[in-house]
């Protein structure tokens, strides 16, 4: 579910849509890490100036999770 919520919301920030990868990874019962991969040249598109960008995906994926009952964790992976 929030998979896709992150995909669609990065989707619509960067240059290069279809590098975009989302991947949810449960890590136990209450805690979901969701790893995102995109383009190195977007990259910068993700995080924001001074981060504020990620930071509001962040926020979100805790309002998401509180109402869930859930932790999201959002680890964006450089390759």
């Amino acid at each position: 579910m929030m998979k896709v919520a992150v995909e669609l919301i990065v989707k619509s920030l960067v240059q290069d849509a279809d590098a975009v990868d989302v991947r949810e990874i449960e890590r136990d019962r209450s805690t979901t890490i969701i790893e995102l991969r995109v383009a190195q040249a977007d990259m910068g598109k993700v995080i924001g100036r001074q981060g504020r960008t990620v930071k509001a995906i962040r926020s979100l994926l805790h309002a998401a999770g509180v109402k869930h009952n859930r932790r999201y964790v959002l680890d964006i992976v450089e390759e």
